[in-house]
């Protein structure tokens, strides 16, 4: 289980964008995170994994404050940990192996790291990840010939080989369509049903979230303010939609993909 007990984050200019949250995410749950831009799903994300260091707070993981570790202290855990980014952060000039190879780095010395020494071993096991995301005939392509929709897999194959228990995913299909979207997130939940790994997601789209997600929270400046299921998303009244949303967004009922907030996101 991890725990978030009274998460807090404000930035050096006084945004506060995470204000005393508070929830559980059990083993193996697909959870979403909603709400507007701005409303903290990043900073939650991030803090998660100490990309940023949350002001006050905890975050627990297997008996372990995340939020107070060293850098020493953090290294194994974060291995634990992978990251799939809406904008896929992928290195363009290397190949495709090399990229999923690179979520290898945490378990190398220094040296190795620097040098991109992988093993025989390492190297199928990049194989084999690609496989799952149904890239292995573009391992040795360049990832800035790849289209979106295939550098956000390469972004999964890399999480996934960090042999990882939990994956946070910032947004990942924001920036593709919404075949793609279904495409990205029905392999995230194959791994989240197949292999057991709890996957922590923020989304904009409530057809996608009532699709996929087993829990929802909701953000709005920087407080909880929803908690559900994805079942409980279909039945979300307009009371409920405005506290995440607020008063001027208005609901679409519309098909797969389409805005949730009207253009108010």
């Amino acid at each position: 289980m991890l725990q978030y007990k009274k998460l807090s984050k404000t930035y050096p200019d006084g945004t506060e964008a995470l204000k005393e949250v508070s929830f559980e995410v059990e083993k193996g749950d697909f959870l979403v995170i909603i709400g507007l831009s701005g409303s903290g799903k990043s900073t939650l994300l991030r803090c998660t994994n100490r990309l940023i260091d949350p002001t006050s707070g905890e975050i627990l993981w297997n008996g372990e404050d995340i939020a107070s570790l060293t850098q020493n202290q953090l290294r194994p855990v974060r291995r634990k940990i992978g990251m799939v980014f809406q904008q896929f952060n992928l290195v363009k000039r290397l190949s495709v192996l090399y990229n999923v190879l690179s979520g290898r780095l945490g378990y190398m010395d220094n040296w190795k790291s620097l040098t991109y020494r992988f093993s025989k071993e390492d190297k199928d096991k990049a194989m084999k990840a690609l496989e799952r995301v149904g890239l292995t005939k573009q391992a040795w392509k360049r990832a800035s010939e790849l289209s979106g929709g295939q550098q956000q897999r390469v972004g999964i194959a890399r999480a996934l080989m960090q042999e990882p228990e939990i994956i946070l995913a910032d947004e990942p299909v924001a920036s593709l369509d919404p075949v793609l979207a279904h495409t990205i997130l029905g392999y995230l939940e194959k791994l989240n049903k197949e292999d057991g790994i709890t996957v922590i997601c923020s989304l904009h789209y409530l057809d996608l979230v009532q699709r996929y997600a087993t829990r929802v929270i909701g953000l709005r400046d920087g407080r909880v303010v929803y908690r559900g299921t994805g079942e409980d998303i279909r039945n979300m009244t307009d009371e409920e939609f405005k506290e995440i949303y607020g008063e001027e967004a208005e609901r679409v009922s519309a098909g797969p993909g389409q805005s949730i907030t009207g253009g108010v996101e």
